[in-house]
Formats: C-alpha cells, sequence, structure tokens
C-alpha cells in the first residue's frame, strides 16, 4: 500500500460498497450475527486503511495519494481522479472512525430487516468518502446523490413514528440543492470544457459567471450544512432517525456541506465569495444565536442536542469566510471535534432512551447515580461541546475566535456569545436529566443497568479522542494548516488582483 501507483484511496472508497453488495448477496436475513459481524468486520479494515493514510502524510499543502484522473466516460469528458490533502485527511478519517461505532452501537437495536440495514449503512459509507475524495465534479456529484438513497431507507425504514414526513422533509431539501449544483457543475463544463475541478480552477471567469455559479453551489452547500434559514429539515431528520443514524448523518454529513464550500465555493469562485461574505456571516451569527435560543427552548435531549449542531455549524461557516489560516485551520478542526462530539451525544441519547423509554427532559432526572458510567461519559461529551480546556472543542472553538476576531471584532463578539449560550443550555441538559431527584416515576432505580461493555466500547473511543484531540491538537492541525494556508494564500492572491491592491 506504501508503494506510488497504489489506489489506496479507490480501496477505502469502494471496500464498503464491495463489502454491502457481498452482504446482499451471499447472506440471508435469518444469518442475523452474520450479518452483523461483516458490516463491523468491513468498518474496522476501512479504519484501518485509512490510519495508513495518516501515518503516511508528508507535511505538505497538496493532494497527496491521488488516484487518477483516468478517463470514465471519455464521451462527456467525465475523468475518475480522487485526492487527499489535510482539508480532506480528517474529514476521512472521522467517516472511518464512527461507522463501526454506529454498527456497534445498531447491534442489538435495529431487530428488524437487518440484512437491508446494514446494506444501506455501507453504502453510505462509500458516497460520504467519495465526496471527500473526489477532485471532478461529475465523479462529487455522483457520490452526494449517491448517499441521498441510504439515507432516505435508513430514515424511512428505521425511524421513529414521523419517519415518513422526516424522510420527505429531507428528500426535497436535499434533492432541491442537488438539482442546483448539477445546473452549476454542467455551466462549469460548459466554460471550462472539462468536469475537471483543476480545469474550473484554471479558467478566468467574469464576476457574473463567478457570482451565479457561486450561488448555485453555495445554496447546495447550505442546505446540506445547515446554514439558517435553510436549516428546518435538520430538526425532523435528527430527531426521527434511529440514534446511530443520527450520530453518522450529524457526525459526518453535516460536515459536507461546510466541506463544499471549502473545496468549491471559496477557491474556485473567491471574488463572488467576498461579495457574498458579509451575507453569510449575518446568516452564520442569525444561525448561532437563533439555535442557541430554541435549544434552551426545547423539551426533548435529541432536540437540543440537534439545535446545538445548528449552532455550532453556524460558527464553523462563519470562521472558513473570514479567510486566514487560524480561521480555516480552527474550522476544519471544529468540523472533526464536532463530528466526535455530537456522534457521542446522540448515541448517548439512544442508549438512555432505551433505558427509559423517553426523551422528554421533564420526565427524567438523577440518572447518574443510577447509570454512573454512561452519566459519567455524557458529562465528557457536555463539556466537550461547550469547550472546556483540555477537551477537544476548546482548541477548535478557541481557534476560529482567534480568526474572527483578525477579521471582524463584532463577528467575534457573537461568535463568543453563542459559546456562552452553549454552555448555558448543554449544562442545563445535564442538569436536568441527569441531576437532581428521579422524576420518572414507572422506572425504580434497581431497574436501569448500567452500560454494557458492549455501549462502554461504543463511547469509550470517543471519550479518548476527545481528551487526545484537546491535549495534543497539533497532531491534528500540523496536518492541516499547511493545505489551509494554500488555500487562503490563493484566495487572496485573486482578492488582491481585483481589487488593485
Amino acid at each position: 500500500m506504501g508503494q506510488p501507483g497504489f489506489p489506496l484511496l479507490s480501496l477505502i472508497v469502494f471496500l464498503p460498497l464491495a463489502g454491502a453488495l457481498a452482504l446482499l448477496i451471499f447472506f440471508k436475513e435469518t444469518q442475523r450475527g452474520a450479518l452483523r459481524w461483516w458490516a463491523l468486520l468491513i468498518s474496522v479494515v476501512e479504519f484501518v486503511l485509512s490510519l495508513w493514510l495518516l501515518f503516511s502524510w508528508q507535511s505538505a499543502g497538496g493532494m497527496q495519494f491521488v488516484d487518477g484522473p483516468a478517463a470514465w466516460i471519455p464521451e462527456l469528458g467525465i475523468s475518475y481522479h480522487l485526492g487527499l490533502d489535510g482539508i480532506s485527511l480528517f474529514l476521512v478519517l472521522l467517516t472511518t472512525f464512527l461507522w463501526p461505532l454506529a454498527v456497534l452501537a445498531s447491534w442489538d437495536r435495529i431487530t428488524e430487516q437487518q440484512k437491508g440495514y446494514y446494506f444501506f449503512l455501507l453504502l453510505l459509507e462509500t458516497g460520504c468518502l467519495g465526496v471527500f475524495l473526489a477532485l471532478d465534479t461529475a465523479l462529487f456529484y455522483v457520490f452526494w446523490e449517491a448517499m441521498l438513497l441510504p439515507m432516505y431507507f435508513l430514515i424511512g425504514r428505521w425511524g421513529g413514528e414521523r419517519r415518513v414526513y422526516a424522510t420527505t422533509k429531507f428528500f426535497l431539501y436535499t434533492m432541491a440543492g442537488s438539482a442546483l449544483m448539477l445546473v452549476a457543475i454542467l455551466a462549469g463544463y460548459a466554460l471550462a470544457g472539462s468536469f475537471s475541478l483543476e480545469a474550473l480552477a484554471s479558467i478566468e471567469l467574469t464576476k457574473v459567471q463567478e457570482t451565479w455559479l457561486f450561488l448555485a453551489f453555495g445554496l447546495a452547500f447550505a442546505v446540506k450544512a445547515p446554514l439558517f434559514p435553510f436549516h428546518t429539515w435538520l430538526p425532523d431528520a435528527y430527531g426521527e432517525s434511529p440514534a446511530p443514524v443520527t450520530a453518522l448523518l450529524a457526525g459526518v454529513l453535516s460536515k459536507m456541506g461546510v466541506y463544499g464550500f471549502l473545496r468549491f465555493c471559496l477557491p474556485l469562485f473567491p471574488r463572488a465569495a467576498a461579495t457574498f461574505a458579509p451575507l453569510v456571516a449575518v446568516l452564520a451569527m442569525i444561525g448561532i444565536v437563533y439555535a442557541s435560543l430554541i435549544a434552551l427552548m426545547q423539551k426533548k435531549i435529541k432536540g437540543v442536542i440537534a439545535y446545538s449542531s445548528i449552532a455550532h455549524i453556524s460558527l464553523i461557516l462563519l470562521g472558513i469566510f473570514m479567510v486566514n489560516i487560524e480561521a480555516v485551520g480552527g474550522s476544519v478542526l471544529q468540523m472533526i471535534n464536532h463530528g466526535i462530539n455530537i456522534a457521542a451525544l446522540f448515541l448517548l441519547v439512544g442508549m438512555l432512551k432505551r433505558r427509559t423509554g423517553t426523551d422528554e427532559i421533564a420526565a427524567l432526572g438523577g440518572l447518574w447515580k443510577a447509570l454512573p458510567t454512561l452519566g459519567t461519559l455524557m458529562l465528557i461529551a457536555v463539556f466537550a461541546s461547550v469547550g472546556l480546556p483540555g477537551m477537544n472543542g476548546f482548541v477548535g472553538e478557541m481557534t476560529i475566535l482567534i480568526g474572527i476576531f483578525q477579521a471582524n471584532k463584532v463577528y467575534a463578539a457573537i461568535g463568543a456569545l453563542g459559546l456562552i449560550l452553549g454552555a448555558w443550555y448543554m449544562l442545563n441538559l445535564f442538569r436536568n436529566t441527569m441531576l437532581g431527584p428521579m422524576n420518572h416515576q414507572d422506572l425504580p432505580k434497581a431497574e436501569l443497568k448500567d452500560a454494557s461493555d458492549r455501549e462502554a466500547l461504543v463511547l469509550v473511543p470517543l471519550a479518548v479522542v476527545i481528551f487526545l484531540i484537546g491535549i495534543l491538537p497539533n497532531l491534528l492541525l500540523s496536518r492541516i494548516e499547511p493545505s489551509a494556508g494554500v488555500l487562503v494564500h490563493q484566495i487572496k492572491i485573486i482578492q488582491l488582483q481585483v481589487t488593485g491592491e
């Protein structure tokens, strides 16, 4: 695998697809144990393969482990081209890290149609990895759309009572964004004569062309992130998804919109990005404050965490549009941190709901005494989410705020306000569910069982990574910042050329 020319990225992208097809062909629905173990084996091998990327990483800002370009559909100018830089490296690692944990969390939760569930789960992993690695816009679109089908069925078949409504809303929002993206991709092909990102970056676009392409791509990414006011699909999708699926949806899929801005909108259309940066910043700041205030009023645990996700993603988007190394590098780091923290929180919610039968905050309380292990792990996830020093959230949030402060002090003040509100609603959530008297009269303390070995195996790795990044953030930043620096430099050069400064 370490030899030049070995298609490691292709192996990482398509191994889950191969595993999904093998599961569909060679396994029977009645082989429940075999289905689960096969899905876990494939996802663990994926994670091991992705670690090779980290251990073999060279300190450079360009693309590494490149596969292609190779003609895929030459008549249409579509090529197969994959590559990895410091921005996408840890998003790939985040994806492969969370997937086996989601499989383990599904172990005894998904009891019906397991074959279909694990098939779609593995299929979804291929789509996610392809999005982070594609260097051809048509190929990127194929992977982007490939995520929609498995997520539609994972929510619609294995979700909660309102799953049909949530799935329909998610599908309509995502398809509307995808349609705009497809128009932009075709327009880019008409202008560049190629679907290659490199070709599109090399041509000189007029201001009007940049504006329309930025808007088409940007709206698609704003829906996926989501950016206010395109966020309304998120609470329903998060609320109705099975907990392991919600962990992946919030932990990985929400990062694709932010990644799209970093990979497409900012480097390809820098003049339009500078024009729309104030608007995006205002929407992001509204999202931070609005989502935080709504989170304070939520009655269910999942609702609090869902709106907290909107607030955190809004801060990340605010950071990347400041276009300096600190803000962009911090935003990439915080994408990873948010993925870990939000996945831990949603997995914990699923475990608590299985024990109590509810996630209504008013019906809970005093659970830490009965569930000391789960309570301690939830406290770690909550502290990480609010940015306690020594944990991963602190490093990411502070780096973003330093970068935002350099660009605009008012923006930084609004971002800091979001952190204060975040501490308020997250600590409130922990206090109302874990501390005080037990409000759930139907569940005496003796009936509540603490974390099983399998549940601990799901949650403890997340807790370890929370502390690891918090104590040694340079393990990530040293690999992220060279690519962030290249991106910022490219954007600044073009913007300065335009302004004549």
